[in-house]
């Protein structure tokens, strides 16, 4: 059985090994090469590695144009978020700091700072690459053959160059600018340019904790409570209904099958911003369902189908059903065609009743095939803010509840509310940190337990 390392252990010597061999790199190496430690791609430069030389060379130039010009500018001041306010003398604004742009480029100069690290490590690399060829008695690629390689056996740089720049821009550095603010007091109150917002370390997490009346943890954990439970019967309930209609359509002697299946289908092309707002409306106190049935005496008074947390709940959780049938039921329709028919010969040759072969066959299959699926539509539920805010924007409201969270928010919508309503930007940037720690919490301890990671040689 192979040892496993500890990875701070596998880590440090990663560490160490590096270290030691950038200083053999400079001990070993000719003046070409130490001078490229300071002047990135000098090395390649001298030794007629045009392209590798200058952009090596560019990307340190574009550094220092970027540092003196705009960076330093920011980053001096990230340590406050800025001092001065922004101020009216004699009808003339006198602008000041501003906290939004210092906290935003600050972490970009850092992440500039990082990525001149890893490209002056390339340098440093790429020198002793070089060094170690010319010293074996072969010769370097020439320049062109170097930009070739970017259109052959390098292309996978080239073609992942822009999406990998769309990622950072658009994904990593909204998360990180989002976990930053967590760390500050950014509030309707503090807005800048007029007023400055700063750090206060772990005081919004310890306010999400606290018990207290002017505390969130209260809130916090009826609406991670009823988060859990939305997700859980969203998607079991929907998988497995699913999963009956279409052994039921798909069951021999039934007629229609695609007249089925189409009416099914159908209601997927139904834009849910349509469907949701009208069985919104169509259960409201006066919308068509209280409507006829008072009209017919079936009732007297308006069922409270919005307006009282527990049937809302329950109302939110039937409508869901309603929309994530159809999916799974297509899903579940392809794969049970390709179970062999001969399994469940055997098994009704050996006297095995439908519900048995169900267990035995199908439902071990599906769940090896759609695990994965399964787990993806849970983590989505956690997150499922159409279906939520559509039916009820949360409401019931209540008074036991802070930060106008409802009866029916999740966290996703709670954090939505706490942005764009009340403009709490910090503590939606903790809410959103603890929504990205139990999905993540959940999808690892999950997808260890699913079939097709615990028992995959079964199935092959």
């Amino acid at each position: 059985m192979e040892k496993k390392t500890n990875p701070v252990v596998s880590g440090v010597k990663f560490l160490g090994n590096d270290l030691r061999e950038i200083g053999t790199t400079f001990k070993e190496g000719d003046w070409k090469t130490r001078l490229s430690y300071l002047i990135m791609g000098f090395g390649p430069l001298s030794r007629g590695q045009l392209v590798k030389g200058l952009s090596y060379l560019l990307m340190e130039v574009l550094f220092f144009v970027y540092m003196v010009c705009f960076g330093w500018k920011y980053f001096s001041k990230f340590t406050t978020l800025g001092t001065v306010e922004t101020t009216k003398q004699h009808r003339v604004t006198v602008y000041g700091d501003n906290s939004f742009l210092i906290l935003l480029f600050g972490l970009l100069t850092i992440i500039a700072v990082l990525a001149l690290i890893f490209l002056w490590r390339l340098n440093v690399a790429e020198n002793r690459k070089e060094e170690l060829l010319l010293k074996s008695g072969k010769t370097l690629p020439s320049n062109k053959k170097v930009l070739g390689s970017l259109l052959d056996a390098n292309f996978d740089k080239t073609l992942l160059a822009l999406p990998v720049t769309g990622v950072f821009v658009f994904t990593v550095l909204p998360i990180l600018f989002m976990i930053c603010v967590a760390f500050t007091n950014y509030d309707a109150n503090h807005q800048s340019p007029t007023n400055l917002f700063t750090w206060v370390g772990l005081d919004n997490f310890a306010n999400l904790l606290n018990f207290g009346s002017s505390g969130f943890a209260l809130t916090f954990f009826k609406v991670l409570g009823w988060t859990l439970v939305w997700a859980l019967f969203a998607t079991f309930t929907s998988y497995f209904l699913g999963m009956a209609v279409a052994i039921l359509i798909n069951k021999k002697g039934i007629r229609f099958k695609k007249l089925w299946r189409t009416i099914l289908v159908m209601t997927i092309a139904v834009p849910q911003f349509v469907s949701l707002l009208y069985i919104s409306k169509m259960f409201a106190a006066d919308g068509l369902v209280n409507s006829y049935l008072m009209k017919w005496g079936w009732i007297r008074t308006a069922i409270p189908f919005w307006t009282d947390a527990n049937l809302a709940r329950v109302m939110i959780i039937l409508i869901n059903i309603w929309i994530g049938i159809p999916y799974m039921m297509l899903i579940a329709t392809g794969l049970l065609m390709n179970i062999p028919e001969d399994m469940y010969e055997s098994a009704r040759i050996d006297g095995a009743s439908p519900f048995a072969m169900f267990r035995y066959i199908t439902l071990p299959y599906m769940l090896f095939v759609t695990g994965p699926f399964l787990l993806t539509q849970f983590t989505g539920n956690l997150n499922n803010f159409n279906v939520i805010y559509l039916l009820t924007q949360g409401k019931p409201q209540s008074i036991a509840l802070s930060d106008n969270a409802g009866q029916t928010d999740l966290l996703v919508t709670w954090l939505y509310k706490m942005t764009v309503n009340d403009t709490n930007y910090k503590m939606a940037a903790v809410i959103g940190i603890m929504v990205f720690i139990v999905t993540a919490v959940i999808s690892l301890v999950v997808y260890g337990m699913l079939p097709s990671v615990k028992s995959e040689e079964d199935f092959q």
